[in-house]
């Protein structure tokens, strides 16, 4: 249902396309109301693109924006410069230097133009900080001081303190930890003004008000979290489909009763010739009653046509309510991983942990606690880095298993200086590793011969049919992978792990939701489910690991784990 809140940001049939021509968004119209609302939509439908038109850092082609009052964007992609001071970060640097230097005693009129009537600037971005969980002094730290999920939390705050009438962020809970995510869900929740804010992050989403959704060029709101928002939409899907099949049912019997119409006509122009033929009445009667049946003819023929054409316009409708969105079918092969077979021991070195047969074990922990070198490790461990055939850089390691480069223990045992306490050993040499990065593909080959690759006995035919089951199709697979989409780079990474031949026993997954739409979300969770194997992940994603249902929840923190 739509929401009824007074607009503060109005699009009219705005279009946008990129200078090599691609159309991002074509005639998008609609509002946002003035409250909180979370904009969801797959990888490329242009949330991203839609939320600098708002902010005006781009320009549309046609079509126009107004907004009510000042718009203040937090990118995706934060480019801070790690040499400024939080200060500056935050947009408080030229008042908070004015009455710094004001109290020491500099009376210059300038630093009073500066600071005007903001004298206790200071306090409240202190107070900011600490609200989101950052020291005292913090203001005066450089950016490249913070970790990343403190920077991010930064800009966040700066955003909150400029007091635009209405700030866009997009994916702010990107790459933090369980606790910087709290921190942004509480700045969220208790938000004053309008916010706009794209995000995968479930349940960030469900401390909005409202819901919008970007889809195939159309821009619809509706009143409620997204929860309230997806079951309405399963709802009325539900429901389209059921509208579908009676439409086409209708349609039938219309084509049907037009046959019969026809069969009708025919019978009765056969009669009247059989008539004729007999002269069974004079001419003159012969012919009125020829012209009669003409008539009745053509109004049969016309009334039966009318009802084709209007049960087949009925499911042109019902068709385009009805969402063809293709979705992963994977039928995976089984790995030959028994119940009792062992794949794997991770630890912390006082105590240890066993990932034994197809168990489904989480690791969780605060960002710089380890888990990625617990990772590494346990992959350089099996003496075959990354998708079988293929070896993979392991920081402060060489290449492991390649040609000229350490063996896979000796990787291991370089990495021990990094998180001295985490253990981790394989008890399989079949491994497949997704990092976080998705940096696993060669960019400059094909999505073919990337796959091929970890399949080097499957014929390119068969190939094609299993990319086909991650919607990687046609001359898709022909293309280099630097010319992929993110969506379409993760899923070949994705196939790549999942189709190497042989099958991995364990798959190692590194923060797999990162920057993944929602929907390809729920083809990750189903690639997951269908697969037989063992399967370790790191990841922040409450929701996302809720879906898998690991068998293990492990958490990492200050170099001990702990079971949960």
């Amino acid at each position: 249902m739509p929401t009824t809140l007074t607009s503060a940001v109005t699009l009219d049939r705005v279009t946008y396309a990129w200078p090599d021509g691609t159309v991002a968004l074509s005639d998008v119209s609609g509002a946002f109301g003035g409250g909180r609302t979370g904009l969801v939509g797959r990888n490329g439908s242009g949330k991203s693109t839609l939320l600098k038109l708002i902010a005006g850092t781009l320009v549309p082609a046609s079509g126009s924006i107004s907004t009510a009052g000042r718009v203040d964007l937090l990118p995706q992609q934060l480019t801070l410069d790690t040499g400024r001071r939080v200060a500056d970060v935050l947009g408080i640097a030229p008042v908070l230097d004015a009455v710094r230097a004001i109290e020491r005693g500099d009376v210059d009129e300038r630093h009073f133009d500066t600071v005007g009537d903001d004298w206790d600037v200071e306090a409240r971005a202190t107070a900011a900080l600490a609200e989101v969980g950052l020291p005292d002094k913090a203001l005066d730290r450089r950016v490249g001081e913070l970790s990343g999920g403190e920077a991010v939390l930064a800009a966040l705050v700066g955003v909150r303190l400029r007091g635009a009438e209405i700030a866009l962020l997009d994916e702010p809970t990107n790459n933090l930890d369980r606790d910087a995510r709290a921190r942004v869900h509480e700045l969220v929740r208790t938000w004053r003004g309008t916010l706009i804010v794209v995000s995968h992050d479930v349940a960030l989403l469900e401390e909005l008000d409202d819901t919008a959704e970007l889809y195939e060029h159309e821009l619809s709101v509706f009143g409620g979290p997204y929860s309230a928002w997806k079951a309405w939409l399963d709802t009325e899907q539900a429901a389209a489909v059921q509208a579908e099949t009676a439409a086409r049912q209708l349609l039938r019997r219309e084509k049907r009763d037009r046959q019969q119409v026809e069969s009708a006509i025919a019978m009765r122009n056969a009669h009247g010739k059989k008539l004729a033929a007999k002269k069974a009445a004079p001419k003159i009667v012969l012919g009125a009653m020829k012209r009669s049946a003409e008539v009745t003819a053509g109004k049969l023929r016309v009334e039966a046509n009318e009802k084709v054409e209007a049960a087949r316009a009925a499911v042109d409708t019902a068709d385009r309510r009805v969402r063809d969105d293709d979705t992963v079918h994977i039928d995976l092969p089984d790995p030959g991983v028994g119940t009792g077979r062992r794949i794997a021991t991770i630890g912390d070195g006082e105590r240890s942990w066993t990932i034994q047969g197809p168990e489904r074990v989480a690791l969780v922990g605060p960002n710089g606690a380890g888990k990625t070198t617990l990772l590494e490790r346990l992959v350089a461990s099996a003496g075959a880095v990354g998708i079988p055939g293929r070896a993979l850089s392991v920081p402060n390691a060489g290449s492991a298993g390649g040609e000229g480069g350490e063996t896979g223990s000796d990787a291991a045992s370089a990495l021990h200086s990094a998180h001295h306490d985490v253990t981790a050993e394989a008890h399989t040499d079949r491994i497949g590793y997704l990092s976080q990065r998705v940096d696993g593909l060669d960019e400059a080959a094909s999505v073919l011969a990337n796959v091929r690759a970890g399949a080097p006995g499957v014929g390119d035919a068969e190939l094609r049919n299993r990319l086909a089951r991650f919607l990687i199709r046609g001359d898709t697979v022909l293309r280099p992978v630097s010319a992929l989409s993110g969506g379409e780079r993760f899923r070949v990474a994705l196939a790549q792990l999942l189709l190497a031949d042989p099958a991995p026993h364990l798959v190692v997954l590194d923060e797999p939701t990162n920057n993944l739409d929602l929907d390809t979300v729920d083809q990750l969770v189903d690639a997951v489910s269908a697969y037989r194997g063992a399967v370790l992940v790191v990841s922040h994603d409450d929701a996302f690991l809720e879906r898998i249902g690991p068998d293990l929840t492990l958490e990492l923190r200050d170099g001990r784990m702990t079971e949960l």
